[in-house]
């Protein structure tokens, strides 16, 4: 059961990540099509763009990430609890001992960073060290290992990394629509054109107008089915699934993070840390926590 839900999982992120790819030809194809009478060139160049966001966001140094969210890093002898719970969760998932850092923040949270598991660094808040016990700060513990073990960091880079690329293409054919340009010759030359010229004139900038927001569902979609899977893989390496359930439940009744979170890194923590109700809900990073205890109940 485990290692079904896993393996659905995975297949579930990649069926995403090629939806993400299909968006970002699209709106490359919509942007040649308008501005350069060439959609496969559009095409082209929105692929090279976001490899190259890729590649760029993929080697960010962890101390960026990390100064971004105010942590501090620990050792053995600073913080030997954490130290060693994080050191028998890397043991048993066989990956190098990640770097350990601390929040001062009273709310209950964690996350993991690092492009690869010889380059990989997790931080819990204070206040989740201080309300855990061990059972329960093995399964947070063990969540975030397997989001390295899982390479979940690397595929969520991506996916930050193509949503930006479409956010980007799709403001800066916006820009050139708003003055002027090849957009309106376009719809010139297209005026006494034929009716697929029209419904391509159409679809194009539609496909320009929509793609940001549906390149945002994408990522949270991607972002959750990570979430789900962290869990099951958590589970996996402290065969403790109570634990996982009794951590879930504090993390549900905790209080948003005190200190400002950017949108970027909210999708790396285990719990989400802006919390709303809502339409927000629609735009979570994270899957309801009652749906995650679900899921561990049927393991």
């Amino acid at each position: 059961m485990l290692f079904d839900q896993i393996a659905s999982n995975k297949r579930r992120t990649w069926i995403l990540l090629l939806v993400f790819f299909l968006l970002l030809a699209l709106v490359g194809y919509a942007v040649g099509y308008l501005f350069m009478r060439s959609g496969l060139g559009g095409l082209v160049i929105a692929l090279i763009i976001g490899f190259i966001y890729a590649l760029s966001m993929i080697f960010q140094s962890t101390e960026i990430v990390m100064s971004m969210n105010g942590a501090r890093e620990v050792d053995e002898q600073t913080a030997p609890d954490l130290y060693h719970v994080v050191e028998d969760m890397a043991m048993v998932a066989q990956i190098p001992m990640p770097r350990v850092f601390i929040i001062e923040d009273s709310s209950l949270n964690a996350f993991a960073t690092g492009s690869n598991p010889q380059n990989a660094a997790v931080a819990a808040t204070s206040g989740l060290l201080a309300i855990m016990n061990r059972e329960e700060l093995e399964a947070v513990m063990g969540h975030e290992v397997s989001h390295i073990r899982n390479y979940d960091i690397r595929i969520s880079t991506i996916a930050v990394a193509l949503a930006s690329a479409i956010t980007m293409l799709s403001s800066m054919a916006g820009r050139m629509m708003w003055w002027g340009g090849a957009g309106r010759r376009r719809s010139d030359d297209d005026r006494d054109g034929n009716g697929l010229e029209i419904i391509m004139l159409v679809v194009s900038l539609l496909a320009i107008v929509l793609a940001p927001l549906a390149a945002t569902l994408v990522q949270l979609a991607i972002s959750r089915q990570r979430e789900f899977l962290a869990d099951a893989s958590s589970v996996e390496l402290t065969r403790n699934p109570q634990g996982m359930i009794n951590a879930l439940r504090k993390l549900d009744n905790s209080k948003p993070m005190s200190r400002p979170v950017d949108d970027a890194s909210s999708a790396l923590y285990i719990n989400d840390p802006k919390k709303g109700g809502g339409f927000q809900k629609l735009f979570y990073t994270h899957p309801p926590i009652s749906e995650r205890i679900e899921r561990l109940k049927h393991m």
